[in-house]
């Protein structure tokens, strides 16, 4: 049972609110997390990433005590990917536009596009990506029982600093600072540059593994028609 402090009403403007009141809410500057299932891409990334992710054990002897990942660099370069990135970018692309933003004249290309493999006690820092990043994601391609969440947090400052104590932490509402997700392989997610994001402690013996991407936009380049060399002239 709720308990009221009273109020003296001589000293309040405050008027008790009609019985049966319909309070209409309307929800503006939305946060979007997207989710979409590709496994058809699934095999040659783990091919791929097996590939480099062998080539960083060599040239790396010791994996950090703090944080034991291993990073590729930058893999859509390789020819095996270009189904992949292809499907990310052109999704990244279609999100944008979804999203309300001027696309017809712009095309989306990746700042990055790399493997990490997260050991047991892994984790990621909460951050954002700039310079210029519209969307970030991941391609989740190996995740054993008990690996890490993927937490997205609550982007507006003013609302986190004065925030009261959330009634039921389990589910999402709007008084929510973190949502967290359960990847699963074959699965992309994409969410807008900005939306803070981070990785729980991986729990796992075996790693993790998913490709961190970052995609940006450009000025598309125009259609030029081709004119004909064979046209009479009368």
């Amino acid at each position: 049972m709720c308990s009221v402090s009273q109020i003296d009403e001589s000293q309040s403007p405050v008027q008790e609110t009609p019985a049966g009141l319909n309070i209409e809410a309307m929800f503006h500057f939305p946060v979007a997390i997207y989710n979409v299932k590709a496994p058809q891409f699934l095999d040659t990334a783990k091919i791929v990433v097996s590939e480099e992710l062998a080539i960083k054990k060599k040239e790396t002897k010791k994996l950090n005590e703090i944080y034991p990942v291993l990073m590729t660099g930058n893999l859509n370069g390789d020819p095996r990917m270009l189904g992949l990135a292809n499907f990310i970018a052109q999704s990244a692309w279609e999100i944008l536009d979804s999203q309300g933003y001027a696309m017809q004249n712009l095309s989306t290309y990746f700042t990055e596009f790399w493997c990490q493999e997260h050991h047991k006690h892994s984790a990621m820092e909460q951050h954002v990506h700039g310079y210029g990043s519209q969307i970030v994601g991941f391609y989740f391609i190996d995740v054993p029982k008990d690996s890490s969440r993927v937490l997205f947090h609550d982007p507006k400052a003013g609302k986190v600093q004065l925030n009261l104590p959330e009634k039921d932490m389990s589910q999402a509402t709007v008084a929510s600072n973190v949502i967290n997700f359960v990847p699963e392989a074959g699965t992309v997610m994409f969410a807008n540059a900005w939306l803070a994001h981070s990785f729980t402690r991986h729990a796992a013996t075996k790693p993790m593994r998913f490709i961190h991407f970052n995609v940006s936009v450009q000025q598309a380049a125009p259609t030029v028609c081709p004119v004909p060399t064979d046209v009479e002239v009368i």
